[in-house]
């Protein structure tokens, strides 16, 4: 094949192949709003995991001032939150959590006491499980859709980008507190 028409032949393929229904929509699932929310929620959810292996266990206890959430204590709300703010979106929390719409349920959940670096661990991970089949309920199509979020109307997409600003929260919170624990983020040159 000429070196001129190499170019011309790939850009007529991939057209064709964006033309098609099944992979136009399969292009458009993966550019979409909730696929960029989707990689953006993985993206956080490894660091914040990562993270939490990185710290000693015996620096989950440390808080940078009193009255101020330690390390565990702030894994274990973002656990917390991670399923009760999909019961907003219309999913439930798992019945194990006790976690309803009334939020003193998540609060009750995230001081839960005596839970060791690994039960932490494990629950923050489950609790990104559960947060990722929640929110699989929104979609492109519905997400301008009014929800009750916390007593108020809210579009979806103002929980959704809610859930992910909370967990970017808590995660340069968590950085700054592994830094000053002497723990360098994993993902960090």
């Amino acid at each position: 094949m000429r070196p001129l028409l190499r170019p011309i032949v790939l850009v007529l393929a991939v057209a064709a192949l964006a033309a098609s229904p099944a992979t136009g929509r399969q292009l458009h699932a993966q550019q979409g709003f909730m696929a960029t929310m989707h990689r953006d929620l993985n993206d956080t959810q490894k660091k914040l995991v990562d993270l939490a292996n990185a710290i000693p266990e015996s620096a989950y206890g440390w808080r940078p001032a009193p009255g101020v959430r330690s390390i565990g204590e702030v894994l274990q709300h973002i656990a917390a939150d991670n399923y009760i703010l999909p019961v907003y979106m219309g999913t439930p929390a798992p019945a194990a959590t006790g976690i309803t719409a009334d939020y003193g349920t998540a609060v009750a959940y995230e001081t839960r006491r005596g839970m060791t670096k690994a039960q932490i661990v494990a629950d923050l991970e489950a609790s990104f499980a559960h947060l990722h089949r929640a929110v699989n309920v929104n979609t492109d199509a519905n997400i301008t859709e009014n929800i009750n979020w916390f007593g108020t109307q809210a579009t979806r997409l103002q929980g959704m980008t809610g859930t992910v600003g909370h967990l970017h929260e808590h995660l340069g919170q968590l950085i700054a507190y592994a830094r000053s624990n002497n723990v360098k983020p994993p993902w960090s040159n």
